[in-house]
């Protein structure tokens, strides 16, 4: 039998990422503390289902705008991934922040939002994401963990209009604040704010901080809730638009993220950012792949052309090591979980 390889906590554990996450930490022999906001509910059951999470998984209960509870989780542990985003008390930020995060980077141009709408936005968006993820760093901090890796965004790299138009965006490039505000985009600027304030504990403190930041996250769901990224392919294969624009979309498979965060933190030598992304491919081919393969869905009927270049690499990542699976399966497994979850016929 292999030997256990350590304690660690994972924030956020019944999401899309996160829920992989787990099972595979567990697949590898990890003991794993996974914080969700209340134990019991039947949307983390399926965490009780992974190989091997009878005796090597934990639920916490906690919330990331409560440090006490955090502290709970994370004690005992000598690693720990940050996945998790906070969710706001109230009910009208929420359940579209992360949606609207997606769509905003990758398909639409920023809304124009009400004072008093963007004023909401920056309260129950940006706040509870700085501070949560700030509780979950002191927290590591004073139990002492060995090394934190921070699921961040792609969201605080590409909205940076002054970066030049012809050159790739590396793990140097990060979103503009002045911008993000400008253009009323809080959730990148959450994501911006959160990550910028997380170097500067880490700096402060000393604390062995990694940062992976994905671009859109795609493949199998585990969760029985459907989550952000998976409502964009559902809505590409039912919703039937008119006109979509042939943007590109930077993808990346859950799985081959899972593997990322693990290999960032099993690294010794990583350090810093990196960019998590495979297959940048625009959405008439994205299309196309699907229709080969599923011809009877909803498909959008026309597309607008627009020229843009591919803007991300993860080259820093896969000198590392890593590599990802080919955008096919990535599609096939993402819409056989949606059938199997009764989310598609």
């Amino acid at each position: 039998m292999a030997a256990e390889k350590g304690r660690v906590c994972v924030t956020g554990a019944g999401g899309f990422v996160a829920s992989w996450l787990v099972k595979l930490l567990l697949s590898k022999n990890y003991l794993v503390h996974a914080t969700v906001r209340q134990p019991g509910d039947a949307k983390y059951a399926h965490l009780s289902s992974f190989e091997k999470a009878s005796e090597n998984l934990r639920l916490f209960k906690a919330d990331l705008l409560d440090y006490n509870s955090l502290q709970s989780a994370v004690e005992g542990c000598i690693g720990v991934f940050h996945v998790a985003s906070p969710v706001p008390s109230t009910t009208v930020a929420n359940p579209e922040a992360k949606l609207l995060s997606y769509f905003l980077i990758f398909f639409l141009p920023p809304p124009s939002l009400s004072p008093p709408a963007a004023k909401q936005s920056e309260v129950e968006v940006i706040e509870p994401a700085v501070k949560g993820t700030l509780n979950v760093l002191k927290a590591s901090h004073e139990s002492k963990i060995k090394r934190v890796i921070f699921v961040s965004s792609v969201a605080a790299v590409a909205l940076n209009p002054r970066w030049p138009k012809d050159q790739v965006m590396d793990e140097t490039c990060w979103s503009d604040k002045d911008y993000c505000r400008t253009t009323k985009n809080w959730y990148c600027f959450s994501k911006t704010v959160a990550e910028s304030e997380s170097w500067e504990f880490a700096r402060r403190t000393g604390l062995d901080l990694v940062a992976v930041c994905p671009t859109l996250v795609l493949g199998p769901i585990l969760q029985p809730t459907v989550n952000a990224s998976s409502l964009f392919l559902l809505k590409l294969l039912e919703e039937g638009l008119e006109t979509m624009e042939n943007k590109l979309r930077k993808i990346i498979d859950v799985r081959d993220l899972a593997e990322a965060l693990i290999l960032a933190y099993e690294t010794p030598e990583a350090e810093g950012r990196y960019i998590c992304t495979a297959h940048a491919v625009e959405a008439k081919s994205l299309v196309d792949i699907l229709k080969s393969i599923y011809p009877n869905y909803n498909y959008p009927k026309n597309f607008t052309e627009v020229h843009e270049p591919e803007r991300q690499s993860s080259e820093k990542l896969q000198r590392l090591g890593w590599s990802y699976r080919p955008l096919k399966e990535t599609l096939v497994d993402s819409v056989e979980s949606y059938r199997k979850a009764g989310l598609l016929d």
